[in-house]
């Protein structure tokens, strides 16, 4: 039963038993921490108070000090450190009060002379039964780390013991969902978790994002008989710190936006017109004192070097649910003073906050059935990874990587081996769909196998531009290839060729006039050493194996002679891959030249839809002749509007690519919340200026389709085999005024096709057969 006691400071004194307690614990300075801490053991496992009951009895009480001293502003006259050490002593003065008052001396003195011989190894106190669910976060490092230490014989008696002290550790700091708890019992070790608890500042967990790259580096650094390489001599993760969830809420709290918590539940339309106010207040709120001290200490832990903010918010990175690209991440170059370092490191930390209630991420968390769930967010503070080159800052190469290759460009390709997007610089290239640039996508099957047709092409879809951080202007930059990278860039030879006459030659030597032709980034001299991809490969599977699904990583890779590999491997993220289930259906073999309406031979995945009811469909030529920007985003918003109508029916997109690009005249400006209900995203690629609009695979806007089981299929017009029937979309009926009448001025640029009305009642479907790189969408009879 619990006990209905009330502490008061002043019955220490009128107590013989707690007096005598207090006492004699003062003629133990060192062990009487431990010795309460045992106390509160005996209080909780016997039910005399449980923990949450006691730990609110302690906060009131030091509020109550706080007022007692005078404290008038307490977020601002004492600091986080202050208010810790004031909530201990209050937590030793009430644990002697409880424990004289309700236990008898001898348990007492039992404790403490358990607790001094704990000191010596033959007895050690992991061996005491003691509750881990209801014990104190101190407690169960301190038994978590004996329990490690012990002989092989005696821990493998006690190892269910530590097994729960680390689930109830990493519910506790970590993650509590189940699928990430099964996996992280089997690897994470106390050490892991006290490394976290020390670079954590304020409270609650620290994110799916943080939670990802402590696990995935846990599971690598576990020697496995299979592992081609010793995985700690050559992978690692950035220096990291963490901002726990309830800092989230502290900061809401101390500026009265508490009620923005309660924003998810506005309609899609309202949410949108006020989410830019609730922004703008909360980027300019202040951040809580105790906060901004410790993001001091972290910034004078750090040095002067670059720094992104990350969110990772309690659902971030979980299966099926990866968020990728809805919540916000920034750089910070750091090169300022400390005061301008640490104002700009509290204004990224806000903006990540603000970004929990924008409209695409609870879109997002609606169309998830998540939007009731407490989300509250961490933040990821890391070092950038990267060399200095001049004033420049990057690393030699970044980017994504998949265990399970989503497209395969040629029947050799294992789709089981994976799948690699990379760039040169950070790894925004890699994982953002641009407007302008191209990544180079790699199967780790066939690694030096290029989706390129010809040398042409493969210049064509080089990367063109490279992003760094400029220690020079203190900001985020992006310049152009050759402008960042010439003949003296120490890696040149690994990441990139020469163009003379197109055609493309290696780089024999690094140095002063060694690069005599136009520098293109082909990653050759990378990937035709086959250590790289072979150790990308091993890594990806070996996470897979362990997370038992396939999974999905962001990484970077630093040349290093002194590495058995001549590289280095960082990882960033790792979380779990939403796989969409291979459905290799096999293409009819005779279909009338009349009843097809989509064809292509490249980036080909699989899948198959059937009975298309409507297609949305913008005509690419139009698209490219209007001339007024809003048209085209209110364009992107009537796909929105549709994506809602047309929920019960299956329908499919096609129009301009690229899809979701920011750039207004490549494609429609939609995102998530625009299209998640549609079944199929034809990107008919156009050539715009010089060259096609690039396939999004790899990208957040990629892992949106994949989660969403939108499948996901570009055409090349005029390339061999690709083919896009406009006469069946130009000259079809538009429905739009039926679905959408608000929206029929519109009606000349995006045209709502009614499928069995405008087949004479025949049927749409396609098929996509990744292995034989061909997808055929064509009119049938419905089937009786």
């Amino acid at each position: 039963m619990t006990s209905t006691l009330r502490f008061d400071p002043s019955e220490v004194g009128s107590s013989p038993k707690v007096l005598a307690i207090h006492l004699t614990l003062m003629h133990y300075p060192i062990a009487g921490d431990k010795i309460r801490a045992r106390m509160r053991e005996a209080l909780f496992v016997r039910g005399i108070v449980n923990v949450e009951t006691f730990e609110q009895e302690v906060r009131r009480k030091a509020i109550e000090s706080q007022q007692r001293e005078r404290v008038d502003s307490p977020l601002t006259e004492e600091t986080e450190p202050i208010w810790q050490l004031r909530q201990s002593r209050v937590r030793d003065i009430l644990t002697e009060f409880y424990f004289g008052m309700n236990l008898r001396p001898e348990d007492f003195l039992r404790i403490v002379e358990d607790t001094l011989q704990a000191r010596r190894p033959a007895a050690p106190p992991a061996v005491q039964p003691f509750n881990p669910e209801l014990a104190p976060w101190n407690m169960l490092f301190e038994q978590g780390k004996l329990l490690a230490h012990l002989p092989e014989p005696e821990q493998h008696e006690l190892r269910h013991q530590l097994h729960e002290i680390i689930v109830v550790l990493t519910k506790g700091m970590l993650s509590d969902q189940l699928s990430f708890l099964r996996i992280a019992r089997e690897h994470l070790s106390i050490q892991d978790l006290d490394w976290v608890y020390s670079r954590r500042i304020g409270r609650g967990k620290i994110g799916g994002k943080a939670a990802g790259i402590v696990l995935a580096r846990s599971i690598l650094h576990e020697p496995d008989p299979g592992d081609p390489i010793d995985f700690r001599e050559v992978v690692s993760i950035p220096d990291s710190y963490f901002v726990g969830a309830d800092a989230h809420y502290d900061f809401l709290d101390f500026n009265n936006l508490s009620q923005t918590v309660n924003l998810k539940y506005m309609a899609m339309e309202e949410l949108r017109a006020q989410y830019p106010k609730y922004a703008r207040r909360t980027v300019t709120a202040r951040m809580p004192e105790g906060y901004v001290k410790s993001l001091s200490h972290i910034l004078d832990a750090l040095g002067p070097v670059p720094l992104i903010v990350r969110s990772s918010s309690l659902l971030e990175d979980n299966f099926g649910v990866a968020f990728a690209g809805k919540y916000d991440s920034f750089f910070l170059p750091n090169q300022g003073s400390p005061d301008e370092n640490l104002e700009e490191l509290c204004l990224a930390i806000k903006r990540v906050y603000a970004s929990v209630i924008s409209p695409d991420a609870i879109m997002y968390r609606q169309q998830k059935e998540l939007i009731d769930y407490d989300e509250r967010m961490a933040v990821l503070i890391q070092r950038v990874e990267g060399e200095r080159v001049g004033d420049y800052l990057f690393p030699a190469v970044a980017g994504v990587g998949f265990s399970h290759n989503p497209l395969t460009w040629s029947p050799r390709i294992d789709r089981n081996q994976g799948f690699l997007r990379i760039v040169a610089g950070l790894g925004t290239r890699a994982v953002d769909r641009l407007d302008d640039d191209y990544a180079l996508m790699v199967a780790l099957s066939h690694p030096t196998l290029q989706p390129t047709k010809n040398t042409a092409e493969r210049i064509q879809y080089t990367q063109k531009y490279i992003d760094f951080i400029s220690l020079l202007t203190n900001r985020f930059d992006t310049k152009p290839v050759g402008e960042v990278l010439g003949s003296s860039y120490a890696h040149l030879r690994h990441v990139a060729s020469l163009e003379e006459n197109g055609e493309i030659h290696p780089i024999l030597i690094a140095g002063p006039g060694s690069a005599t032709g136009r520098i293109v980034l082909t990653f050759d001299g990378l990937l035709r050493n086959r250590k790289f991809s072979d150790t990308m490969k091993a890594i990806l599977q070996k996470l897979e194996r362990h997370y038992r699904r396939p999974v999905d990583i962001e990484f970077t890779v630093r040349f290093d002679p002194s590495s058995p590999l001549g590289l280095r491997i960082c990882l960033l993220q790792c979380r779990q891959q939403s796989k969409r289930v291979d459905r290799d259906v096999a293409l009819p073999e005779h279909v009338a030249a009349g009843d097809i309406v989509l064809r292509s031979r490249r980036m080909v995945s699989s899948g198959h839809v059937e009975n298309v009811g409507y297609v949305v469909y913008v005509d690419p030529e139009q698209y490219q002749k209007i001339g007024s920007a809003e048209v085209r985003r209110k364009l992107g918003r009537l796909v929105g509007v549709l994506n809602v109508r047309l929920a019960e029916d299956v329908f499919i997109l096609v129009g301009p690519g690229r899809w979701g690009s920011s750039n207004l005249e490549l494609g429609l400006p939609v995102t998530y919340g625009d299209i998640y209900n549609a079944r199929l995203l034809v990107e008919i690629a156009l050539a715009h200026g010089e060259h096609p609009p690039e396939a999004s695979y790899g990208t957040h806007f990629f892992q949106d389709l994949v989660e969403s089981d939108i499948l996901p299929l570009p055409i090349y017009p005029g390339e061999e085999d690709a083919f896009v029937n406009f006469e069946f979309f130009r000259s079809s009926e538009n429905v739009l005024a039926q679905i959408a009448p608000e929206w029929s001025d519109y009606g000349q640029w995006l045209k709502v096709i009614d499928v069995r009305r405008s087949a004479a009642g025949r049927v749409l479907e396609i098929i996509m057969n990744g292995q034989q790189e061909r997808a055929l969408a064509f009119f049938r009879r419905a089937r009786q």
